[in-house]
């Protein structure tokens, strides 16, 4: 790893070696097609379990087990209101993170993919 990763991690409180097995959970977290599903709806704001659930076309569960995984991750936070619990994206960090990887894949991914469906010549 280069010195300046190295540097960072070890600022951020976790050592060298563990650097590589949290950047497998941090992107793991990404790789699921639900809880990019869940991410995307939550940029409009805080919703419940019931709500996502019905946008993303997912039984409750999934959709509890998937927040689960997010929320541990800090990627989204909840909160009580009366007998709902509301999730938000954290907006410190994903929020933003989103935003600027909406940009990046515009300039260098979606015509990747606009090739494999055959839309690009």
């Amino acid at each position: 790893m280069n010195k300046k990763v190295i540097q960072s991690c070890c600022a951020e409180g976790f050592k060298e070696s563990e650097a590589y097995g949290a950047y497998k959970i941090f992107f793991g977290t990404l790789v699921s097609d639900s809880r990019i599903k869940i991410i995307n709806f939550l940029r409009a704001g805080k919703k419940n379990v019931t709500q996502i659930a019905k946008e993303v076309g997912m039984d409750q569960t999934h959709v509890s087990h998937d927040l689960a995984r997010l929320r541990g991750c800090g990627f989204v936070s909840s909160e009580v209101v009366g007998k709902f619990r509301y999730y938000k994206l954290n907006e410190k960090t994903i929020l933003p993170m989103m935003n600027l990887i909406d940009e990046h894949m515009a300039g260098n991914c979606v015509h990747i993919l606009r090739k494999i469906k055959g839309e690009e010549k």
